[in-house]
């Protein structure tokens, strides 16, 4: 039916536009992947509707720092919106989404003619038509100043190239931002130094970030401000501090050169991350910044595609390789030292931070295990220090522990690294066990900590609907599965048997909120009575972001079990079919509660219930590889990657939330997805491309062919793993990490006999231990 229906679909396309001709295709490969970003992909976004809810960051990979032109107001987190009119500065972020907001920020706006430094003032029309936007390299022309201005980075340093017109009346404006801050100007030395404690949350008393910008050339006069009070002399501390330094650009050159570093640990080691930039022109710093980018995207290399396919892609990399962020530095030895969000102290070895697990234990981190490894055990050590300086595992931090979300991923994220890393790379996982099993038997000190509702999970093996206690049958499903992923850790690492056998049971907890009636996991009360009024469509406080119709398919570690309880695969197809096929219809909230901008996304993709701008339905499209139907998975996902992503600022179909749904497409458009983090195995989708390249980090290459392939051969009728036929719904992960070739069949006829045996059939807790 579904191909009946794409076909006719395409025949009537066909005869009311007349013939089309095929999109242009890219080369080979490129040996500079980072062409092919638009890092404004996903910006046209807001409160109501997110296309991605991002801005353009431009960074290195993983940067302590972030640069962006700011459009918002000050303290508001939509930084950068594509259908803003005017830039108010270009501001220093460390922003992971807009739900968390900023810290450590401060500003800097070049604004000529006349004194304007208040944040009203200084904003300066722009137009997309006069805005150059890459990682490495941004540029835009500030209309009502008559300048453009340009910027290039590093991890924890910038350079800025601002070109005035000939005047005595060019300004800069550094805003330190609100809630505490300090400036100094120093003319002798051409520099401002201060710094900045604005912050959403998540930090110690003692958190600043400690800046130092230093120009090319003299300072003419300078002033500071207190808000919007000017201030006469070169230093002020207060609520809202900043300074306004002016130059004359008349004469040869009205090219004024800044450089900017700052830090967390204090004003010395600022000057020292200066050393960044320190010896090197503007231009040699975003060459560097280029040739890292195309390292680091080049690690995946793909062909045979439409480019704007190619544009998608890599811009999705880029966003996979953006969080979680360094946040440590470099010591005068080199080694590396950060200042911790946890406990303010100043702290040897690595720290990372800016990511919520709930969102990218999925898809991103599994990509860091099998493609940036080395980097990937770095984040794991930055794990240990972690839970020694807090206590606890971060389930979501920015900078410090965050009070949002729901699960204790972080045992996924610990599970999935020790198996994919653990063969290559030493670090201290014995620790990180311990803190696994301090935060599955324990509520921490934040709702978003350890576990909420700890003691009724231990004892009822489920959160009761009436316990007080919201999100209980989201909270519960997840919670089961982060027992599968420390019993499978506890395993590995050769524990006692009791407590092997403790998570393996507990992982089975997720039985326990399964309706028979209704085929769904529903709420359930104390005395084990299921809520009476359900409805599997409700997004009801249930539920995270979802409702039951998402969120009962989050057994990621046993699909066959659910399969079980559901009375077979024949019923497990037709529930799965259904949430394709349903309407999208979204139900009125209970008790006055609006409409979430996650509801709307998902109701105007026009997928039935299918919901996937958030992440608890992601993977719901692999599950046919489970019921022996992988051709409905090859047409979903292709579906997905044609309609629900592009390279345009509304290029998302909802939040792209740190990487995860970029990770999602990056895996999806190779061919496969890691549907149970925590296991060896990635579950076959379809790949996109006709060839493609992923490079190991131990040396080795994973070849993909599809030579076939097209938007209408979008089936799989056969696949070789090197040379060998391969009638699987998976792959091994110690098979790819060896290097492989894979050679997929492609066909525009579904192969119903492929992948039908259930020896075929991916990982499940019930069918393989």
């Amino acid at each position: 039916m579904i191909r009946k229906t794409a076909t006719l679909f395409c025949v009537f396309l066909s005869a009311v536009l007349g013939a089309q001709q095929p999109a242009p295709e890219t080369p080979a490969f490129t040996e500079t992947p980072v062409d092919y970003v638009n890092p404004l992909m996903g910006t046209d976004s807001d409160f109501d509707l997110s296309t991605g809810n991002v801005y353009p960051a431009i960074a290195l990979p993983w940067g302590m720092n972030f640069w962006t032109p700011q459009t918002g107001e000050m303290g508001s987190g939509w930084t950068y919106t594509y259908n803003a009119r005017k830039i108010r500065g270009f501001k220093q972020t460390h922003q992971p989404s807009p739900w968390m907001n900023d810290y450590g920020q401060f500003s800097i706006m070049p604004v000529s003619d006349s004194l304007r430094f208040t944040e009203e003032e200084r904003a300066s029309w722009f137009s997309h038509k006069a805005e150059v936007s890459t990682p490495y390299y941004y540029k835009v022309f500030l209309a009502d100043h008559n300048i453009t201005t340009e910027i290039t980075p590093t991890e924890r340093a910038a350079c800025f190239r601002i070109h005035y017109r000939n005047t005595d009346a060019a300004y800069l404006v550094l805003d330190a931002f609100d809630k505490g801050s300090y400036v100094k100007v120093i003319p002798e030395e051409r520099r401002i130094i201060g710094y900045t404690t604005k912050n959403s949350g998540g930090v110690p008393e003692n958190f600043r970030n400690y800046f130092v910008l230093e120009f090319d050339r003299d300072i003419a006069s300078a002033q500071t401000f207190d808000g919007d009070s000017l201030q006469s002399g070169l230093s002020f501390e207060g609520n809202h501090a900043g300074a306004v330094v002016r130059f004359r650009t008349s004469g040869k050159s009205n090219v004024v050169a800044l450089k900017v570093a700052s830090s967390f640990i204090s004003a010395e080691q600022a000057e020292r991350n200066l050393e960044e930039v320190k010896d090197l022109s503007f231009d040699q710093v975003a060459d560097k910044g280029k040739e890292e980018w195309n390292r680091v995207l080049g690690k995946i290399q793909v062909s045979g595609g439409s480019e704007d396919q190619v544009k998608t892609f890599y811009s999705c990399l880029y966003r996979s390789l953006l969080f979680p962020r360094k946040f440590y530095e470099y010591d005068g030895n080199g080694d590396p030292i950060h200042y911790s969000p946890y406990n303010g102290k100043v702290l040897p070895g690595y720290m990372f931070t800016d990511t919520g697990f709930w969102d990218t234990f999925r898809a991103l981190f599994p990509m860091m295990n099998l493609v940036y490894a080395d980097m990937a055990a770095k984040m794991q050590q930055g794990l240990v220090n972690a839970y020694k300086e807090s206590g606890w595992l971060p389930e979501w931090a920015s900078p410090g522990l965050r009070n949002i979300m729901i699960g204790n991923n972080s045992a996924s994220v610990v599970a999935d690294g020790y198996y994919k890393l653990h063969e290559d790379h030493t670090y201290d996982i014995n620790t990180l066990f311990e803190a696994l099993e301090n935060g599955a038997h324990n509520e921490g000190p934040l709702d978003a900590v350890g576990r909420k509702g700890a003691p009724y999970y231990n004892d009822l093996g489920y959160l009761p609907y009436d316990s007080g206690i919201n999100q209980n049958v989201s909270r519960t499903l997840e919670y089961a599965y982060n027992d599968f992923t420390i019993y499978r850790l506890a395993r590995a690492l050769n524990k006692p048997d009791s407590i092997v056998e403790h998570y393996r049971q507990r992982s089975l907890n997720y039985r326990n909120l399964f309706d028979p009636e209704t085929g769904f996991m529903r709420p359930r009360a104390k005395d084990g009575r299921f809520r009476r009024e359900f409805n599997p469509i409700d997004w009801s406080r249930d539920f995270t972001e979802g409702n039951s119709m998402h969120y009962s398919w989050s057994v990621f570690h046993d699909i066959q079990g659910y399969i079980d309880l559901l009375g077979g695969e024949e019923a497990f197809a037709r529930q799965l079919d259904t949430v394709f096929h349903s309407p999208s219809t979204i139900l009125p909230r209970k008790s006055g509660r609006p409409i979430i901008h996650e509801m709307r996304e998902m109701q105007v993709a026009d997928m039935g219930q299918y919901a996937h701008g958030n992440q608890p339905a992601q993977h719901m499209i692999y599950l046919y590889n489970y019921v022996g139907q992988p051709w409905k998975t090859q047409y979903w996902i292709r579906e997905t990657l044609n309609r629900m992503y592009t390279p345009a600022p509304d290029g998302y179909c909802g939040d792209e939330d740190n990487g995860q749904t970029s990770a999602w497409y990056v895996f999806s458009a190779l061919g496969f997805y890691p549907v149970c983090p925590g296991v060896d195995e990635y579950v076959l989708g379809a790949p996109l491309f006709r060839n493609a390249w992923i490079h190991l980090d131990n040396g080795k290459t994973i070849t993909i062919t599809a030579p076939e392939n097209s938007d209408e051969n979008r089936y799989i009728s056969g696949l070789k793993v090197n040379g060998r036929k391969h009638t699987a719904n998976y792959l091994d992960f110690g098979l790819l990490k060896k290097g492989a070739r894979l050679d997929f069949e492609m066909s525009p006829d579904p192969d119903t006999r492929r992948g039908t045996r259930k020896k075929d059939y991916p990982y499940s807790l019930s069918n393989r231990e």
